[in-house]
């Protein structure tokens, strides 16, 4: 990405009304989405600091920044206001990648009550967590 390409075109503040708004979440749902990464990276997030984020009156700083793009799947550049696509990007390794390959394949050959099937057994599982 040059520079050209990636100005920032926005706030923080805006872009999580995006995501709430096209997700239909409410401030605590966000909260609650960051808590298994709050819990796992040791950072606290609450409901004050994603009110403060989502007025503008404050902006997250990095740590915060990645928890919410991580419980939002999204990119922290984008997050952040740039012109970049909002898809976030992971680094998948030589044998995550096959593991990932055999599962696309296998669900693949799924019907799509099937795939919904385990998409929600998917989501369930995570949710355990």
């Amino acid at each position: 990405m040059n520079n050209i390409e990636s100005y920032k075109v926005t706030t923080t503040a805006e872009r999580l009304k995006t995501l709430m708004r096209l997700n239909n979440m409410k401030q605590i749902d966000i909260v609650n989405a960051a808590k298994p990464f709050c819990d796992k990276y040791g950072i606290k997030l609450g409901r004050n600091d994603i009110s403060q984020y989502v007025s503008g009156k404050v902006a997250p700083n990095q740590h915060k920044l990645t928890l919410l793009a991580l419980a939002l799947n999204v990119s922290e550049v984008w997050l952040m206001g740039y012109n970049t696509s909002m898809e976030r990007e992971t680094i998948v390794t030589g044998k995550q990648n096959a593991r990932l390959t055999e599962c696309i394949q296998l669900f693949s050959l799924l019907n799509a009550v099937e795939q919904d099937l385990i998409i929600r057994q998917i989501r369930g599982l995570l949710n355990d967590k």
